[in-house]
C-alpha cells in the first residue's frame, strides 16, 4: 500500500462525505510531492462550557489529520459565536456575550487537548480577522451569496415556509465561518453533517475571493446512549468527557449492543486493524458483547482520565452491577434540619437537595417508572415521605448512591 492509499484509508474511516473527494487525493498527493503539510481546520463555537463524546468525533479525525503530519487549525469562533449556529435551530438564538464566550473558550481548549497535541495545534480565534473587517468590507462578504441560496439552506427553508422570523444577522454565521476558511487559506474544513451548508459556503468563498477551494469532509452525528438521539446534554443521553470515571464507564455499560462498532470508530482512537478484528469477532461470535462492551468503556475512560482510574472504574463497575456490592465511596448527606416537617421530608425533594436528580418533576418520574430505591428496597410511590436517618443508602437508576449521615 502506498503512502497516499494509507493516508487516504484512514482519512476515509467513519467519513460521511468528501467533498469532493478527488480534489483531497490531488491535495495530498501534491502534499506528499512537495512535503507542505495540509491546512485542516475546524471551528468550534464556544456556546456551552463543556465538551462530550459527540464532540470528538470531529476531534479524532483532526487528530488523525495530526498523526498523518499535516497541519492542525483550531478556529474558536469568539464572533461566530456571539450569533450561534442555526443550523437545525427553529428560532434565532440568544446572542453570548463577550465575556460568556471566552469564558467558554478557556474550558474548550483545555478539554481538546485531551485528543489533540496541543504543541502542534494551531489555536486561532476569529476575531483576528472578522474584527478589522470595515463596513466595505461586510458589503464585499454579503455580496458574495445570494438570499436565495441561502435559502436553500433546510432550516431557513423551514423557518420562511412556517412564517417563523429569520434575522438578517444569521444570514452573516455561514459568510463569517466560510471567511474563516478564506482567512486561512484552508485546504481541508471538518465538520458534522449537519454542517455540510456552512463547509460548502468556505469553498464557495475560497473561489470568488480567487483561492483554492478547500475540500469538505463531514462526519456522522453520534447518537446518544439512548441510540436514536443525537448525543445531547438537554435530553440527557450524553458522556461527558470531564465527568468522573465510574461515571464514564457506567454509562457505556448502558450502551446498546448495535452501537458498540460504531462508538469504537468514532470516538476511541483504535487503529484500523484492531477495529476489523472487533467487527470480526463480533460478526463470528467468539466475543461475548458484554466483554466487548467493557473493553469500549476502559478505551474510552482511559482516553480522559489515564489507565488507572480506568482499571478502578472498572472494578468499582463489576463489584456494583455484577457483584451486586455497593459501591467503595458513596457521598454523603446531611438534610438540612429546616426541611423537615415532623422529622420526614418528602422524598422527590429529597433527591434534589442530594443532587441524585436536578428537579421534584424529574424525581417523580423516576420514582414512578421504579427507578428509585431506598436501603435496596424499591420506593414507587412520588408523594411518599421519608424520616432521613444516618447510614439510610438512596439509589436512583444504577449509577446514583448517597448515604444520609
Amino acid at each position: 500500500m502506498s503512502e497516499l492509499e494509507r493516508q487516504l484509508e484512514i482519512i476515509r474511516r467513519g467519513t460521511v462525505e468528501i467533498i469532493p473527494e478527488e480534489e483531497l487525493v490531488d491535495k495530498l498527493r501534491r502534499s506528499l510531492a512537495t512535503g507542505r503539510p495540509l491546512k485542516v481546520k475546524l471551528g468550534l463555537d464556544p456556546t456551552a462550557p463543556d465538551i462530550h463524546l459527540g464532540h470528538t468525533v470531529v476531534l479524532q479525525k483532526l487528530k488523525q489529520f495530526q498523526d498523518l503530519g499535516h497541519e492542525i487549525i483550531l478556529v474558536l469562533g469568539d464572533y461566530t459565536a456571539r450569533i450561534g449556529d442555526p443550523s437545525g435551530k427553529t428560532e434565532t438564538r440568544k446572542p453570548l456575550t463577550e465575556a460568556e464566550v471566552l469564558a467558554n473558550a478557556r474550558t474548550y481548549e483545555a478539554q481538546v487537548f485531551k485528543i489533540l497535541d496541543g504543541a502542534r495545534t494551531r489555536v486561532v480565534f476569529n476575531s483576528q480577522w472578522l474584527a478589522p473587517l470595515d463596513f466595505a468590507g461586510v458589503l464585499e462578504l454579503a455580496s458574495k451569496y445570494t438570499v436565495a441560496r441561502m435559502l436553500e439552506r433546510d432550516d431557513f427553508a423551514k423557518r420562511f415556509h412556517n412564517g417563523l422570523p429569520i434575522s438578517i444577522h444569521e444570514f452573516f454565521y455561514p459568510l463569517m465561518q466560510g471567511y474563516d476558511s478564506v482567512a486561512l487559506e484552508a485546504d481541508v474544513e471538518l465538520g458534522g453533517t449537519d454542517q455540510k451548508f456552512n463547509l460548502l459556503i468556505g469553498r464557495t468563498l475560497q473561489k470568488e475571493y480567487g483561492r483554492e477551494p478547500q475540500v469538505a469532509l463531514t462526519l456522522p452525528l453520534l447518537e446518544g446512549l439512548d441510540g436514536i438521539h443525537k448525543m445531547s446534554k438537554s435530553l440527557g443521553n450524553y458522556v461527558g468527557i470531564t465527568e468522573p470515571p465510574q461515571e464514564m464507564y457506567g454509562k457505556l455499560m448502558s450502551l446498546s449492543d448495535e452501537l458498540m462498532e460504531r462508538y469504537f470508530e468514532l470516538v476511541t482512537p483504535v487503529s484500523l486493524e484492531e477495529l476489523r478484528q472487533i467487527k470480526a469477532e463480533r460478526a463470528a461470535g467468539t466475543v461475548h458483547p458484554r466483554d466487548l462492551k467493557m473493553r469500549l468503556a476502559r478505551t474510552v475512560v482511559e482516553a480522559y482520565h489515564g489507565p488507572e482510574a480506568a482499571l478502578a472504574a472498572e472494578r468499582e463497575f463489576v463489584k456494583v452491577f455484577q457483584e451486586r456490592d455497593l459501591p467503595s465511596d458513596i457521598p454523603g448527606f446531611a438534610v438540612p434540619g429546616e426541611m423537615l416537617r415532623d422529622g420526614r421530608i418528602w422524598l422527590p425533594k429529597l433527591l434534589v437537595l442530594s443532587g441524585l436528580t436536578s428537579s421534584t418533576s424529574e424525581a417523580r418520574r423516576l420514582i414512578k417508572q421504579g427507578g428509585v430505591k431506598i436501603n435496596g428496597g424499591r420506593v414507587t410511590d412520588p408523594n411518599a415521605e421519608v424520616e432521613p436517618k444516618p447510614g439510610m443508602i438512596i439509589q436512583v437508576g444504577r449509577r446514583k448512591f448517597v448515604k444520609l449521615v
